[in-house]
C-alpha cells in the first residue's frame, strides 16, 4: 500500500483517517485513537501528513514531525 498523502480529522475521542495514493484514490480508511494515528504513522513510509489545526493538531504534528513526515497544518474554516 503506498500512501502518498494521509489525512486526518482529530475528534475528541477517535480520530478519522484517510490515505491517498499519488493519483488521489483512497487507499485506506480507518478510525482511530489518537495514538493509534502514531502508531499506524510509523509503519508507513514517508509521505505528507495533513491535519486541521485544532487544539491537539500541533501536538499530534510535533510527534509525527519526529518520524520523518511533512506535517501540513490546516485552517479549520
Amino acid at each position: 500500500m503506498q500512501i502518498a498523502v494521509l489525512g486526518i480529522d482529530l475528534g475528541q475521542n477517535s480520530c478519522n483517517v484517510v490515505g491517498l495514493d499519488a493519483s488521489g484514490r483512497v487507499v485506506l480508511r480507518r478510525r482511530l485513537q489518537r495514538e493509534g494515528v502514531v502508531k499506524l504513522a510509523a509503519g508507513l513510509p514517508g509521505c505528507v501528513i495533513a491535519i486541521e489545526a485544532c487544539y491537539g493538531a500541533h501536538h499530534l504534528g510535533r510527534r509525527l514531525l519526529e518520524h520523518g513526515y511533512q506535517v501540513r497544518l490546516m485552517s479549520p474554516e
